[in-house]
């Protein structure tokens, strides 16, 4: 049975440092307890504890400091990867409701026979309805105004603006491998066929999500397997991780940047991750798997 029961502010900062971590400015400690709860810091001061991890006794040395500035580091890190994901998601919805439509018509989306798996293409149909019924959009409320005895959804320019990016690569992923337009989107962005963007585009969807809900990133073992290609069209790398690597963050990094430098030629991601890692110099970079002399690699040049 779960007995603990909560501590206070000063509480918590005599246990930390009885369990060895290093304060020395208690008022600083407390300020940021106030504004960032203990459980969230947490999850940045458990590589610091030796094991077995069940006693939380930090090694030697362990600094609160240090403590903040990976908590800093990963926050700037989501603000990155949020941006980077930004620019894909939109490009993706742009070419679904492009291609879609030329093929099957505005109403696409509703067609439950271009769908490989039909319960799963309701579920997302009745979440994309609550999210236009939510909608406080004046394009959609215009719609609605002008087409009352339209019963259908508004056409996917309209209504797939409205859409996550979970629910687009849900879409994309379950339509079926004859729809030409599934190969052409892949085509477009550098995957070849359908084969292999599903699964990038729904790792990117989950750390989008991890952004979206402030989650970390550092040092995280994240879900997703993109699937790779074995000879990509475009600049890719030659240190491909190790199947145990495969939960950090550096390949799905090499993902968005693959895609970015299809979508936007003279991205920023290369710098951005550099200032960032010069920034905080005390950052382990293998937290997140970057590769030695990543930079170097073709795909990032």
């Amino acid at each position: 049975m779960y007995n603990k029961q909560s501590l206070t502010i000063e509480e918590q900062i005599v246990q930390l440092i009885n369990r060895g971590l290093v304060i020395t400015d208690s008022d600083l400690a407390f300020h940021f307890l106030s504004h960032i709860s203990y459980y969230r810091l947490a999850g940045y001061w458990w590589p610091m504890q030796s094991e077995p991890k069940e006693n939380h006794v930090f090694k030697t040395g362990s600094r609160f400091e240090d403590v903040i500035s990976l908590y800093n580091f990963d926050r700037e890190l989501r603000i990155i990867v949020f941006d980077a994901i930004e620019k894909i998601e939109i490009s993706l919805r742009t070419k679904l409701i492009y291609h879609l439509s030329h093929e099957f018509g505005p109403w696409w989306f509703q067609k439950l026979e271009i769908f490989q798996n039909v319960p799963e293409a309701v579920k997302t149909l009745a979440v994309i309805e609550e999210e236009l019924a939510r909608s406080k959009d004046i394009f959609i409320k215009s719609h609605k105004t002008k087409h009352k005895d339209d019963l259908r959804f508004p056409p996917s320019w309209k209504t797939l603006e409205l859409t996550s990016f979970g629910a687009l690569s849900k879409i994309y992923g379950n339509l079926k491998n004859d729809v030409k337009s599934k190969d052409i989107i892949a085509k477009e962005l550098g995957l070849v066929n359908h084969t292999y963007l599903p699964s990038w585009l729904q790792s990117l969807a989950q750390i989008r999500n991890y952004c979206a809900h402030h989650s970390r990133l550092w040092n995280k073992n994240l879900p997703g397997r993109p699937k790779l290609l074995a000879n990509p069209p475009f600049n890719w790398i030659t240190k491909i991780p190790e199947e145990k690597e495969m939960h950090m963050l550096y390949i799905h990094l090499c993902c968005m940047k693959y895609l970015l430098n299809i979508i936007q030629p003279h991205n920023n991601l290369k710098p951005q991750l550099i200032d960032l890692l010069g920034k905080y110099p005390s950052v382990d970079p293998n937290a997140l798997g970057l590769k030695v002399n990543w930079q170097n690699e073709a795909l990032w040049k």
